[in-house]
């Protein structure tokens, strides 16, 4: 515990040290370059500022997946602004007479900071993409056709004498009406793939072609829609 809270104090102090010589470079450049009093000291306040919203808006998008052109950019200009500085004032430019495409660099300098932390605070954040929930199936290992209730068979010694040993009376077929034919209703494609794979299981399992109706019973879906199931088998 001892050994981290000094790496932690020691990357402070040097933070500290690097961003108090970034700032007096930035302060004394601005200065030659003619902008003095209070403005002097806003422009290595705008430059480290600019360097540290860009840095936070580049790791956001790049844990997002997304593409962080646009901060790496900005971030890049910033930084090219802090060490320009501070290679300048490093006694290769005489501060008493600067350049004149220097002094129009560093008046300049406040709309390009202002136009870049606009675009950082305005960039899209970083979020993850909504999942899509799997639709609703039934137990997979459940089996594909119910067993066969179980049929009780009545006792002999139970039966009237007078039904002992006489023929089961046939009765005669009853005519049940043919129902009219229901138009097929166009299934999902998500639930067409999942009627499908169900069918090709079957016909691994047993080598027979599904029932629609028991297909239809295992996605869950109403009986109006056998049609529909068997359309696609």
């Amino acid at each position: 515990m001892r050994a981290h809270l000094a790496r932690v104090d020691a990357v402070i102090v040097q933070a500290v040290i690097a961003g108090a010589l970034s700032f007096s470079h930035l302060h004394d450049l601005a200065s030659a370059a003619g902008q003095g009093g209070w403005k002097a000291w806003a422009y290595p306040v705008s430059v480290d500022l600019l360097l540290v919203a860009a840095w936070r808006r580049m790791r956001q998008q790049q844990r997002a997946g997304q593409v962080a052109g646009g901060s790496r950019l900005w971030f890049l200009v910033a930084l090219a602004a802090s060490l320009g500085a501070n290679v300048a004032t490093a006694g290769l430019l005489d501060l008493n007479h600067v350049p004149a495409l220097l002094r129009v660099v560093v008046a300049g300098w406040p709309a390009v900071a202002f136009f870049g932390g606009t675009l950082l605070a305005h960039a899209p954040h970083g979020q993850e993409a909504p999942a899509v929930p799997a639709p609703s199936s039934p137990d997979a290992d459940a089996p594909l056709h119910p067993a066969p209730a179980a049929v009780d068979t009545p006792d002999r010694d139970a039966l009237p004498a007078s039904s002992v040993g006489t023929e089961p009376t046939v009765a005669e077929p009853v005519t049940v009406p043919t129902p009219a034919a229901v138009p097929a209703v166009t299934l999902p494609p998500v639930l067409v793939d999942r009627v499908r794979a169900l069918a090709d299981e079957h016909r691994a399992a047993t080598g027979r072609p599904a029932d629609p109706d028991t297909v239809r019973a295992r996605l869950g879906l109403p009986p109006s829609m056998t049609a529909s199931v068997a359309a696609h088998l």
